[in-house]
């Protein structure tokens, strides 16, 4: 099984800033030992100004590049401008695109960052530049057509996909599952095709069977691929997250998932997410969890393959 990669692992933040940029590396590090068990760690290209704008503004496009946004919109993106900073938005997007041509052969692929879901057509916005998952989807619906017409965002970060559901808002070729907090940001919502808002303490089995009843919708809508988006930022440990599942719970969801997609026969893109945990190693052990689980359902031949 493929996991991509953006080989950009270091921004110039400043002190003290919260996002745990650390957490990439270290995930990366911890699944090398799944390469014995065939796991194909390959670090990703950039995205191209053709494959970002199937989705995004070219100006936007080009503002980032240039950094010359204004700065209440780099504000809204929650990350200073740096050069490094813009390599790493194309290389977490490079990351999805790989990763979906990959699953359309082997089943599943995963981008070991992605579910940059807040960035919009012409903004970003929560730690998001450039949507990942909006760009991939576009990328493989134009590539091939036949083959992939229909589309199915599985988004089980803590926080909703506000981006993602604005850029197919009207779209009948994507649907847009999202679970989140419901009192979490963004805090004005996005319409997704079907949003299952949580409370906050919500826990292990409220989730999964809020995840249950929500799954038979996207099979109606039939799905030629599936990407989720397995935010580790629904556990108790994490600071952002408001939720309370606990690691064994957030297993249980990765598993239905994986397990849904292989019954489907489709193929799956796995994509990070967020994670906020103190200590942060409590997100990269269930991202890393996350990981083991789909290369055990490669292993078995999930997917269409």
């Amino acid at each position: 099984m493929h996991a991509f990669f953006p080989d950009q692992s270091v921004l110039p933040l400043p002190p003290g800033h919260r996002f745990p940029m650390a957490k990439y590396a270290a995930l990366v590090a911890q699944v090398r030992h799944l390469e014995a068990e065939g796991l194909r760690l390959q670090p990703a290209h950039a995205a191209e100004d053709a494959a970002l704008t199937l989705v995004h503004d070219p100006t936007y496009v080009r503002a980032v590049q240039t950094g010359s946004l204004p700065a209440a919109a780099q504000r809204e993106i929650g990350l200073p401008w740096s050069a490094a900073l813009v390599a790493r938005a194309r290389r977490s997007v490079g990351a999805t695109v790989a990763a979906a041509h990959a699953a359309l052969h082997e089943g599943i692929a995963c981008n070991l960052a992605g579910g940059t879901h807040h960035a919009k057509v012409s903004g970003g916005g929560g730690f998001c530049v450039f949507n990942d998952v909006a760009v991939a989807t576009r990328v493989l619906q134009h590539a091939w057509p036949r083959r992939i017409r229909r589309v199915a965002v599985v988004d089980l970060d803590v926080h909703q996909g506000n981006g993602t559901a604005e850029v197919f808002d009207q779209d009948h070729s994507v649907f847009t599952l999202s679970l989140h907090g419901d009192k979490n940001f963004p805090f004005r919502k996005a319409r997704s095709s079907r949003d299952v808002p949580l409370p906050d303490g919500c826990d292990d089995p409220t989730y999964l069977q809020a995840l249950a009843q929500a799954l038979p919708e996207v099979t109606a809508f039939g799905p030629d691929m599936v990407f989720y988006i397995a935010g580790a930022d629904v556990l108790a440990s994490d600071r952002l997250g408001r939720l309370a599942l606990t690691p064994e719970g957030m297993a249980q969801r990765d598993a239905a998932v994986l397990h849904w997609a292989q019954t489907l026969g489709v193929p799956l893109v796995l994509t990070m997410g967020g994670g906020y945990a103190e200590p942060i190693e409590h997100t990269v052990h269930a991202q890393a969890h996350t990981v083991a689980l789909a290369l055990a359902a490669w292993r078995q031949g999930a997917g269409c393959g």
